[in-house]
């Protein structure tokens, strides 16, 4: 499947009105509390027997498998990671800036996965653009063509304010305010959403993920070889990540 090329060069195609699409999103996974399944496995020591009880209730079906040492060859753009790269899990992320599941997964999930996972040596987190439209694909190639330290500081931004650039008549003025805050001047803003080479890394990233991963919505994520698709609350992903640890 080959992914449309967008064509920056044109202000109307790049931020015109650009309605959302919920259906480009993945739906958020229904877990049903009904299902609940518990296995117990007992553990025969010297002088007692341990009964340890492992509940896999919140753990999502994969929906198919890749080669993780693929998955993991150099793209046209840089890793943007966190976390340990010898960390046991290796998660990377396909999410879209204009996508409301993939905003809310940031808003209410990654801070405690970070706190939780990346930050105490367990997770390596990858995060790549899947952008479904002009505007998503605009934000994030501001993201990237500011200074790197400031790149997930800028997506928390873009995810926190969608509904008043995504969503905006002027998306245009919307971002180069959001922009402006960052650092960016008028012409660093014009210089990067014109940088035709940028969109066409970001759309051959795009491209990888869809022909070779299976990626077909966001948010989506690749856990150690297996995918799952849609949004996770803190508790999903949690059981998710201690299954491979």
């Amino acid at each position: 499947m080959e992914i449309k090329k967008f064509n920056l060069l044109s202000k109307a195609a790049l931020l015109g009105g650009v309605a959302l699409l919920v259906a480009s999103c993945s739906e958020a996974q229904d877990v049903s509390d009904a299902n609940d399944t518990t296995k117990v496995e007992q553990v025969a020591g010297a002088e007692k027997a341990i009964d340890r009880v492992v509940t896999s209730a919140n753990v999502p079906a994969a929906s198919g498998t890749v080669d993780m040492d693929e998955v993991l060859k150099p793209s046209p753009l840089k890793e943007m990671e966190m976390g340990d790269a010898n960390a046991p899990v290796t998660i990377v992320e396909y999410m879209s800036l204009t996508c409301p599941h993939c905003a809310n997964f940031h808003k209410n999930t990654f801070k405690d996965i970070k706190e939780k996972y990346i930050d105490t040596g367990k997770v390596r987190f990858i995060m790549r653009e899947f952008p479904f439209d002009p505007r998503a694909a605009a934000g994030i190639m501001l993201a990237r063509c500011a200074p790197e330290e400031q790149f997930f500081p800028f997506i928390d931004v873009l995810f926190e304010q969608q509904s008043t650039w995504a969503r905006a008549e002027d998306a245009r003025a919307a971002l180069l305010k959001i922009s402006k805050l960052a650092g960016f001047t008028q012409e660093e803003f014009n210089t990067c959403l014109t940088n035709q080479q940028l969109l066409d890394d970001v759309t051959e990233v795009r491209n990888r993920g869809a022909n070779d991963y299976g990626i077909q919505s966001t948010p989506s994520f690749i856990v150690n070889g297996s995918r799952y698709s849609g949004d996770m609350s803190v508790d999903t992903m949690s059981a998710l990540i201690d299954s491979y640890l």
